[in-house]
Parts: C-alpha cells; structure tokens; sequence
C-alpha cells in the first residue's frame, strides 16, 4: 500500500512538471533578428579583416560603420520584439525600436566621424555593408522558419 501510495504521488508530480509548449511567432522572430545579427556581425568583422590588407584606420573604419548597425539592429530586435503584447503597445515598441536603431547608428557615425577621424569611404562601406548582409540574412533565416514549421 505504501509503494502504490509513493507510485501516485510521483505520477502527480511528473505531471505538474510537463511543460506545455504553444507557438510565439514573436519569440521566433526575434530569434531570427538575433541570428540575423549575429550573420551581419561577421560579415561586417571579415570585410573588417579584408580592408586590414589596406590600412589599420580604414579597417577599424569599416569595423565601426558595421559596429553601428550591429548595435542598432541588436537594440530594435530586442526592443521591438520584446513579447506579446497589446496592438498598441507592439506599434510603440515597432516605433521605439526602428528610432533607436537609428539613433545609435548616427551615433556611433558621427564619433567615427568627428571623434576618431576615421576616413569616411570605409566607415560608410562599413555601414552599408553591415545593412545590407542584416538585410539577406534575415531573409534567408525567414525563409527557413517557414519551410521547417
């Protein structure tokens, strides 16, 4: 009697440690984002390293124009994507999250610009660069998400 009464308790308590899953299309497009960023992040880190055959300052140029975006896309992903929320609330942090990127990247550029120096081509490039592998990554990792489910 007492093992059936241990065996009942412990079948109650492997039930109330289940976990139930449900689908959050917010947390899976964050995750994107997050990848996305990461992508751009060595995309921005190897033409960092190929501009390194140049010059140093060109190259650390080129790596703070891609830094800026880094920064911005990791900070609207996070901001924007945050959770699931009201319709309003999610058009607040969508607003917040694409102001701030922006903010950052400008701010990141005008120190490369005026406080560093650093030459404005490859800080440019840099920038450019990191903008448009953010934007082929998250369309590929998009694609992917939506092929597996």
């Amino acid at each position: 009697m007492h093992q059936a009464g241990r065996a009942a308790l412990l079948g109650r308590s492997r039930k109330a440690e289940q976990v139930i899953r449900v689908h959050d299309p917010i947390a899976a497009g964050r995750r994107a984002a997050l990848r996305a960023v990461a992508v751009q992040g060595l995309v921005v880190a190897l033409l960092a390293a190929a501009f390194l055959a140049r010059s140093a300052q060109e190259a650390l140029a080129v790596g703070v124009g891609g830094l800026a975006l880094v920064l911005g896309n990791a900070l609207s992903a996070v901001v924007a994507l945050g959770g699931i929320v009201p319709a309003p609330v999610a058009f607040g942090r969508l607003l917040l999250g694409a102001m701030g990127k922006w903010l950052v990247a400008i701010a990141v550029l005008a120190a490369g610009f005026a406080v560093w120096r650093l030459p404005p081509l490859p800080l440019l490039g840099g920038l450019v660069a990191g903008l448009l592998a953010y934007l082929v990554a998250l369309n590929f990792l998009k694609q992917d998400v939506h092929s597996k489910g």
